[in-house]
C-alpha cells in the first residue's frame, strides 16, 4: 500500500493462507504502512473491526472473516528496507542440498553442525540467510518456526506458507510437536530411563550466552532421556526428548547430572572430550521431528547423522538401529527406586496423620 492518506474505510477478507494468525501479524504482511502503535490505537478507539466486532491486535483471524480498517494514515517518514544480499550459485546449491523433505506446506532440512540457524552481531553465515534459495515454485519466502544451536545438527522444520507457519508455531508452543535427539555422553547415567527437572536461567556475566541451573529464579525445564547403549563406563549413546524449550536445555541438563555431551566444552569443560580419536565436535543431533501437518495427519521425518557423529558411533561400537527402534513416548518415564521410596514415605506419613486425627475424634466423644 502507498503512504498517501485516504478518506475511505477499507475492508479486507482473510485468505486461507492467513487462517489462524494474529491480527497484528496480518497487518505486518498486508498493511505494512500501519505500525503496531497505529493498529493498537485503532483498536483502543474501536475503529478496528473483525466481522463487525471490536478487535485487538492479539486476536487470531480466520479465513473468510472481514477486517474493517480505518482510512490510511500518511507515515511521518518511510522506514528504510534492509536489502538481503543475493545468494551465489554455490550458496543456492548448498541450501538445496540440505533439504530432506519437501511438500506444499513444509521443508525439513538436515542442518550441519557449525551452521547457525539465525544471524547475530558476528554471525553472517546462517540458515535464515539461505532461505531465499528454498522458495522453489512458490513466491513466499520460507519461514523458520524453531531453531537449533549452531553446533547441534539435524532436523530443522521450515514453513512454506503463512498458514503452515502459524500451525507449526502453535504446535511448538503447545508442546505437541515431538523432537527426538541423539547424543553421546561422557560416562553412563545410573538411571537408564530418567527425567531431568532442573530450572534454568541465564548465567550472570556471560551476556546471556550461557545458561545454568537456578533453583530460585530459573524457568521450569524438563528433559527425558533413555540410555540406548553403553561403551563400558566410558560413554553412552542416549536418546533425548525435551519437554520444555529452554536455551541449551539438553546440554545444561546432561552436564548437571555429571554426564556432559561429548564435545560440549562450553558446559562440560575438558571432561567433555574423549581420547582415542573421538571427534572434538559436539555430538548432539536432532534425529527426528514429528508434528501435525496442515494438510492432515503427521509430518514425521528422520535426519541422518553427520559424518563425525557416525564415525564416533562406529568407533565406540554403537548401533543406530537400536536408537531408531525406540518409539516416541508421550508418557513420563517410570519412577526410579528412590522416587518410589519417597512416594511411599509420603503416603505412610499421610496415613499416620489420618489415624491420629481419628483417635482425637474418638477421644473427644
Amino acid at each position: 500500500m502507498s503512504g498517501v492518506a485516504s478518506d475511505e474505510v477499507r475492508q479486507f477478507t482473510v485468505s486461507a493462507e492467513d487462517d489462524g494468525i494474529r491480527l497484528d501479524r496480518w497487518f505486518k504482511r498486508h498493511v505494512p504502512d500501519a505500525s503496531f502503535n497505529i493498529v493498537s490505537r485503532w483498536s483502543r478507539t474501536g475503529q478496528l473491526r473483525l466481522d463487525g466486532a471490536r478487535a485487538k491486535p492479539g486476536d487470531h483471524v480466520q479465513a473468510g472473516q472481514i477486517i474493517r480498517v480505518p482510512p490510511a494514515e500518511a507515515p511521518s517518514a518511510p522506514r528504510p528496507q534492509r536489502q538481503r544480499k543475493a545468494l551465489t550459485a554455490e550458496q543456492e546449491e548448498f541450501a538445496r542440498s540440505l533439504v530432506i523433505h519437501k511438500d506444499d506446506s513444509a521443508l525439513v532440512l538436515n542442518k550441519p553442525p557449525g551452521l547457525a540457524t539465525q544471524g547475530g552481531t558476528k554471525t553472517t553465515e546462517h540458515v535464515d540467510g539461505l532461505l531465499d534459495a528454498l522458495s522453489f515454485e512458490r513466491e513466499d519466502r520460507p519461514k523458520l518456526v524453531h531453531r537449533l544451536d549452531k553446533d547441534t545438527s539435524g532436523a530443522l522444520l521450515v514453513a512454506r506458507t503463512p498458514r503452515a507457519a502459524g500451525l507449526f508455531s502453535k504446535n511448538f508452543a503447545g508442546r505437541t510437536a515431538k523432537k527426538v535427539y541423539w547424543a553421546l555422553v561422557v560416562g553412563v547415567p545410573e538411571i537408564s530411563d530418567g527425567l531431568i527437572e532442573l530450572p534454568l536461567a541465564k548465567q550472570p556475566g556471560t551476556g546471556g550466552e550461557k545458561m545454568h541451573v537456578d533453583e530460585e529464579n530459573g524457568q521450569p525445564a524438563k528433559s527425558r532421556y533413555r540410555v540406548i547403549e553403553r561403551a563400558g563406563n566410558r560413554a553412552a549413546f542416549v536418546e533425548l526428548q525435551p519437554m520444555t524449550g529452554r536455551t541449551h536445555q539438553l546440554r545444561v541438563h546432561l552436564s548437571a547430572i555429571g554426564h556432559p555431551i561429548v564435545g560440549d566444552g562450553k558446559y562440560g569443560g575438558p571432561e567433555a572430550f574423549l581420547t582415542g580419536g573421538v571427534s572434538r565436535k559436539m555430538h548432539l543431533h536432532a534425529r527426528r521431528i514429528r508434528v501435525d501437518h496442515p494438510g492432515g495427519g503427521k509430518l514425521d521425518v528422520t535426519a541422518e547423522l553427520p559424518q563425525h557423529f557416525a564415525e564416533s558411533m562406529e568407533m565406540l561400537g554403537f548401533d543406530p538401529a537400536k536408537g531408531d527402534a525406540l518409539p516416541i513416548s508421550d508418557a513420563p518415564p517410570p519412577p526410579t527406586r528412590e522416587e518410589k521410596k519417597i512416594k511411599a514415605r509420603r503416603h505412610a506419613k499421610t496415613i499416620r496423620k489420618e489415624r491420629r486425627g481419628e483417635r482425637r475424634k474418638r477421644g473427644g466423644n
